[in-house]
């Protein structure tokens, strides 16, 4: 069995060190991994992720995150990522990691993925440069995660993301806006190769079970939507279901709804 800590969009500032700090310490125990879904700084400087990096240090699990559009926002991208490195995170864009954890391997595949929308109300490659540019980046992102899921030969694969792989994790969102908050493309490369389960943010007034066509646990994990530090999901090995439990830390504090 693995069990994973999830949570996207803790929206730190320059202010939140020590916010979630006591929630994570608390994981020994309790989880195998942590996953971080993206929107892990409110305006995307460097200055937040260097408080978000403090409370990631050294803590009794492995850190794994992905960057959301939140932290694209002042194009510290980079530099972002080379913070959260320096505290130990592994942070993916397009990439795969792989841990063993307890004799068992776990693997990875993370990026931020991209809007598009869903089936009946998609873009599609046709008109002005921008709509084309628009849809060849969302296939793009699909295209990773299929070819990033294909190197993982490991015991379990799960999939990182900051958007949205299918609708049912959107439901409480306006539809309107279902477009720029995730992509079926996603769901397809998923299906197409397989994974054991999927978490996302982005979605704050989302929904947080959902699954893929193929029958993929997808988990929208944004911290507006469980309500809690992180949540922990249980996968046994072979086995179709998906067990899992909240957090028993309470209502995480500084729950922001920017999306």
């Amino acid at each position: 069995m693995i069990r994973v800590a999830a949570v996207g969009d803790v929206h730190y500032d320059i202010n939140s060190r020590n916010r979630l700090r006591p929630y994570f310490e608390a994981l020994e125990g309790r989880a195998d991994i942590l996953m971080i879904a993206g929107d892990l700084t409110q305006h995307g400087t460097v200055e937040e992720a260097m408080a978000l990096a403090d409370d990631l240090k050294n803590l009794p699990v492995p850190v794994v995150s992905i960057l959301g559009n939140h932290d694209y926002h002042s194009d510290q991208q980079e530099e972002i990522h080379q913070v959260l490195r320096k505290a130990g995170v592994i942070t993916l864009e397009g990439e795969t990691a792989e841990l063993l954890i307890r004799g068992q391997r776990v693997g990875i595949m993370g990026l931020k993925g991209f809007g598009g929308g869903f089936g009946g109300a998609c873009v599609t490659e046709f008109g002005e440069p921008e709509t084309k540019a628009f849809a060849r980046h969302a296939k793009h992102q699909a295209d990773l995660i299929r070819s990033g899921l294909k190197t993982l030969d490991t015991d379990y694969r799960f999939v990182l993301l900051h958007y949205s792989p299918v609708e049912s994790t959107l439901l409480g969102e306006k539809k309107e806006i279902f477009p720029f908050l995730g992509s079926y493309l996603l769901a397809e490369a998923i299906d197409a190769v397989g994974a054991d389960g999927v978490f996302h943010g982005h979605a704050h007034l989302g929904t947080e079970r959902g699954s893929t066509p193929g029958g993929v646990p997808v988990r929208n994990v944004a911290q507006m939507v469980i309500r809690h530090a992180y949540n922990v999901y249980s996968f046994e090995k072979n086995q179709s279901r998906i067990a899992e439990s909240q957090s028993s830390s309470g209502e995480a504090p500084g729950i922001q709804s920017h999306l």
